[in-house]
This record gives structure tokens, C-alpha cells and sequence, in this order.
């Protein structure tokens, strides 16, 4: 595989293709580098990484390129900081569940996120794993180009803890 583009998220800087381009958090990389996507507010903390991961890597890449890509990717926690929210929402005395967080309670709802902001037409998966298995995660990219031919892959380890412990570690690949 050959890596075209790569980009690395935590709360202490924002390293695009080896340069550092922010220091900024999640929302501060939005409001510097997209702006545009007013859905974004409504995100849950794991789809704002991976949306603003993906956003920084796929600018310049033409919509024909898109179409035809797929979205991979990986963690370990799943969407658990967003299924505690939506079980407070439950086992509150007032009882009311929230539906603006019960959509965020898959994590794959990032890779949908991703797609159809970015017209991405192609296989979309998301795998909660133990920890970075960087073998699998290989073996697992590697089956997607011998089962379907995407134009590239966005793929990576997207995950987050709270405010304070996150991390992404995406990276565009072609075959």
C-alpha cells in the first residue's frame, strides 16, 4: 500500500503529512479549516474527529476520485462516551431519551458521516478492536482491494475518550 496523505489528532497539535498545522481542539480545527458543515455542532465527539480528520485530508482530491473510495476504520472504545451520555438520558429521574444522541450510539455512524458529506460511494466500515493491531488492521485494508477496487481507502484509528484523551491517526492509501 502506498500512503498518499496522513494526519494525526490529539488535544496538543494536529500534524498534517509531517507538518504541525494547529494547536487547536477538535472545534477550533473546525472553525480554522472548514466552517461550512453547520451538521457539524450536532456530531458527537467521535464523529467531529473523524470528520475533521477526514475533511483536512480529502481537501484537493476531485469528487470523481471520491466517489469510488472507501472508509475504514478502527478504535477501541467504540461510541462509548456518547452511549454513557444517552444512558444518563435514560436513568435520569425524568426519564426522556434523548434522540439527538441515540443516532451517535454506533460508531460506524462516523463512516457515514464521512460519506455522505463527501459523496464517498464506496464500502464503509468500522471496527472496534482491543487495541491498534496494526496487522490486522492491514490484513482488513488489504481484503478490501481484493474484494471490491476503490479508488483509495480513508483509513485509520479514530478514538475518543473525553476532551482531554483523543486520537486520530488517519491516512488516505492506495493500492
Amino acid at each position: 500500500m502506498k500512503t498518499i496523505a496522513e494526519i494525526s489528532i490529539t488535544p496538543n497539535r494536529t500534524i498534517l503529512n509531517g507538518d504541525t498545522i494547529s494547536t487547536a481542539n477538535i472545534a477550533g480545527l473546525y472553525r480554522e479549516f472548514v466552517g461550512d458543515y453547520p451538521k457539524f455542532f450536532k456530531m458527537d465527539s467521535l464523529c467531529k474527529l473523524g470528520f475533521i480528520g477526514s475533511e483536512l485530508l480529502l481537501k484537493g482530491i476531485n469528487a470523481e476520485e471520491k466517489e469510488n473510495a472507501a472508509i475504514i476504520l478502527f478504535n477501541r472504545n467504540g461510541s462509548l462516551i456518547t452511549d454513557r451520555n444517552y444512558q444518563k438520558t435514560i436513568t435520569d429521574d425524568n426519564y426522556f431519551p434523548s434522540p439527538a444522541l441515540f443516532v451517535y450510539t454506533l460508531a460506524n455512524i462516523v463512516t457515514g458521516e464521512i460519506a455522505i458529506r463527501n459523496k464517498i460511494y464506496g464500502e464503509s466500515s468500522f471496527y472496534v478492536l482491543n487495541n491498534q493491531d496494526m496487522d490486522l488492521m492491514n490484513d482488513i485494508i488489504n481484503n478490501t482491494y481484493l474484494t471490491s477496487s476503490p479508488t483509495f481507502i480513508l483509513t485509520g484509528w479514530v478514538d475518543f475518550d473525553d476532551e482531554h484523551n483523543y486520537e486520530a491517526k488517519l491516512k488516505l492509501v492506495t493500492k
